[in-house]
C-alpha cells in the first residue's frame, strides 16, 4: 500500500503547486506547459519506452485527441483550483471514473450490473453537491469571488468530462496491439509538449504575456510529481495484481480525503453544507463502485 500511499501524495501535491504558484504571482498556465518536458524525460529514463518510428499503422486517432486534452484538461484543472479550490477539483477529477464506467455500459456491451448504477447514481449526485452552481461560491476567498463570474462552474465540469474522457482513450490505448503502452505513453507525451508550447506562443504572441521564469521552475516541479502519480500507480497494481479494488479504492478516497483536509486545513477553503454532503456522497459511490 505504500505505493498508493505515495501516488496519492503526489496527486494531491500537483494540485498544492497549482494554487501555491497562484498565491506567489506565479503565472500558474505558463507552468503548466513546462510540466511536460520533465514529464518526457522521467518516462525516457524510468520507464525506458522502445522508441518507435511514427507511421501512419499507429493509432492515432488516440493519440492526438489526448496530447491535446492532456494538457487542455489541465489548463481547466488549474482554472477549477483557481476558482472552486482543491476540494471540489480532486472530487471533480476522482467521480470521472464514472465516465468510462458508462461508456462501457452504452457502447463497449458491459453487461449492466444494478449495484454498479447505484455507485455511479451517487456519484454524479456527489457531483451535483460539490460543484459550487451559484454566482458566489463559498469556498472562494473575497478577492477572487470579486472577480468570479456566474460560469466559473464551468472548470471542475469540464474536469470531470475531460477527465473521464481520458481514461477511456488510454484504455484503448492498452489494448492496441501494434505497441507497447509506455512507447505510446511516450508518444501522447509528445504530442502534449507540442500542443503545450503550441498554448504558450499563444500567450506570449497574442495574449502580450511576458515570459515567466519562476513559472519554468515551477512546472519542472510540478512535472515530477504529475509523473510520480503516475508511475506509483502503476507500481501499486502490480505490486497488488490480485486486488486492484483495494488500489482502485484506496487511490480514490484517498486523494478525495487527503485532498479535503489540505484544501480546508492547509488553504482555508470554505465548504458549504451543500459542498460536504458532496464530498460524502464521492466517498460512498467509490466504495459502491469497488465493492458491490
Amino acid at each position: 500500500m505504500i505505493y498508493v500511499l505515495l501516488s496519492v501524495l503526489c496527486s494531491v501535491t500537483v494540485a498544492v503547486i497549482i494554487k501555491l504558484a497562484k498565491q506567489k504571482g506565479v503565472n500558474y498556465l505558463q507552468l503548466l506547459v513546462w510540466n511536460y518536458p520533465m514529464a518526457l524525460l522521467l518516462t525516457y529514463l524510468v520507464l525506458k519506452p522502445a522508441i518507435i518510428p511514427w507511421q501512419k499503422e499507429l493509432p492515432w486517432h488516440l493519440y492526438l485527441p489526448l496530447g491535446f486534452l492532456l494538457p487542455a484538461i489541465f489548463i481547466c484543472i488549474a482554472m477549477s483550483i483557481r476558482y472552486g479550490g482543491i476540494v471540489k477539483t480532486e472530487v471533480a477529477q476522482r467521480l470521472s471514473l464514472f465516465i468510462p464506467l458508462i461508456a462501457a455500459f452504452l457502447w463497449m456491451g458491459e453487461e449492466v450490473v444494478p449495484t454498479k448504477l447505484i455507485g455511479i447514481s451517487v456519484g454524479i449526485l456527489a457531483i451535483i453537491f460539490s460543484i459550487g452552481w451559484n454566482k458566489k461560491d463559498s469556498s472562494l476567498t473575497s478577492n477572487t469571488q470579486n472577480n468570479s463570474t456566474d460560469n466559473t462552474w464551468i472548470f471542475p465540469l469540464s474536469v470531470f468530462f475531460g477527465m473521464g474522457i481520458i481514461d477511456i482513450l488510454f484504455k484503448q490505448v492498452a489494448q492496441s496491439a501494434e505497441i507497447t503502452y509506455m512507447s505510446s505513453l511516450w508518444i501522447v507525451f509528445v504530442l502534449a509538449l507540442g500542443f503545450a508550447i503550441l498554448f504558450l506562443t499563444y500567450l506570449l504572441l497574442i495574449k502580450k504575456q511576458a515570459l515567466d521564469l519562476k513559472s519554468i521552475a515551477y512546472g519542472l516541479i510540478l512535472g515530477m510529481f504529475n509523473f510520480g502519480n503516475i508511475v506509483f500507480y502503476m507500481k501499486a497494481h502490480r505490486a497488488l495484481p490480485d486486488n486492484p479494488s483495494i488500489v482502485f479504492t484506496g487511490m480514490n478516497i484517498g486523494v478525495i480525503s487527503v485532498g479535503a483536509l489540505v484544501g480546508v486545513l492547509l488553504f482555508r477553503e470554505k465548504l458549504s453544507n451543500s459542498n460536504k454532503i458532496g464530498v460524502f456522497l464521492a466517498l460512498i459511490s467509490v466504495l459502491l463502485i469497488a465493492f458491490l
